[in-house]
């Protein structure tokens, strides 16, 4: 059966559902027959948006609740899948309020699963993970076998929502997996600040004609998955029982220095600019450096591979943020 076929009259759960990634993965699972709820806090500054979901509000149920909160299990019951993206992804947030990010990326996450295990225990989960776990690359590729040693508190909580997941499928056959998301762009992201990834903002700063800033020489090298891969995997993982119990990386075909993506950035918005400015102290004791993903277990998924090229991805976001601007600037 094709993915795709898998989720037609299921029920599906998506915390985080007003997010970035969270509601272009609604709004699919919609598009493919699912009964959706998204469940959000709409916490201010994490990224929630009632507009990320306009269109939809007939076909999505839109449930306004924390995942800190103790009403979790009602809400899980009777659902199919779980595709469980709340969290505090802020590095910078993490390092200044490292009590709230542990409350949201780890205790939470904690409770979320023990609803699941006294109350519905059949339930399919896939986790949204980071390629922050892995700290500074001892080796590029990355790949999911690299040592774990964050370096910022967001790094440490992660791993720990995700380390729940995977034993309490080893212990109590919970069908979880988890897939560590490296730059993801596109629709829907937030834009206000920056400190959710550079990312969003360096697109925001092309968009408008304002100066990107690029700290250090730019010749740090990332890569990139476009907002459709990743719900592509998403949806692709929630359908697989082969990827239950594991942490699978996801992440773009080449990794690309700064200064090219902001070369590539400026010709495709056709306005901006940049300077090389010194590494605030605070993002350099934090900085990952060079860092690039082994996907080998991605691309064990049911067909699964990046599809949508760097340029094409580039030219849709800069594009959507200039007609919707005021929803998110």
């Amino acid at each position: 059966m094709d993915h795709r076929d898998f989720y037609r009259g299921r029920k599906v759960l998506v915390t985080g559902g007003l997010g970035f990634i969270g509601s272009n993965l609604c709004r699919a699972l919609a598009d493919l027959g699912a009964s959706v709820t998204a469940v959000d806090s709409l916490l201010p500054d994490y990224g929630g948006n009632p507009f990320n979901l306009d269109g939809y509000e007939d076909r999505v149920r839109i449930n306004i609740a924390d995942v800190r909160g103790h009403g979790m299990e009602y809400l899980l019951r009777g659902q199919d899948v779980l595709f469980n993206l709340a969290g505090q992804v802020s590095h910078i947030d993490s390092m200044t309020d490292p009590v709230t990010d542990l409350e949201i990326n780890c205790t939470s996450q904690l409770r979320v699963l023990e609803a699941v295990r006294r109350g519905n225990p059949g339930l399919k989960i896939v986790y949204a993970g980071t390629r922050q776990v892995y700290g500074r690359p001892r080796h590029l590729p990355v790949s999911e076998d690299h040592i774990l040693q964050p370096v910022d508190v967001n790094g440490i909580n992660k791993i720990s929502g995700e380390s729940y997941h995977l034993v309490y499928h080893q212990v109590y056959g919970i069908r979880a997996s988890s897939l560590r998301l490296t730059n993801t762009y596109g629709p829907r992201q937030l834009i206000r600040h920056n400190r959710q990834g550079f990312i969003g903002w360096f697109i925001r700063k092309a968009a408008f004609g304002e100066k990107i800033q690029i700290f250090g020489d730019g010749l740090q090298k990332r890569d990139f998955n476009h907002v459709a891969d990743v719900v592509d995997a998403f949806l692709r993982a929630g359908a697989c029982d082969a990827v239950d119990g594991q942490a699978i990386n996801l992440g773009g075909d080449e990794p690309v220095a700064l200064r090219e993506l902001a070369d590539l950035l400026l010709e495709v918005a056709g306005s901006g600019g940049y300077e090389l400015v010194p590494f605030p102290p605070e993002r350099k004791r934090i900085d990952s450096g060079d860092f690039h993903a082994g996907i080998t277990r991605a691309r064990a998924l049911p067909e699964g591979q990046p599809r949508v090229p760097l340029r094409q991805g580039l030219e849709e976001t800069v594009a959507y943020y200039r007609r919707n601007r005021e929803h998110y600037l």
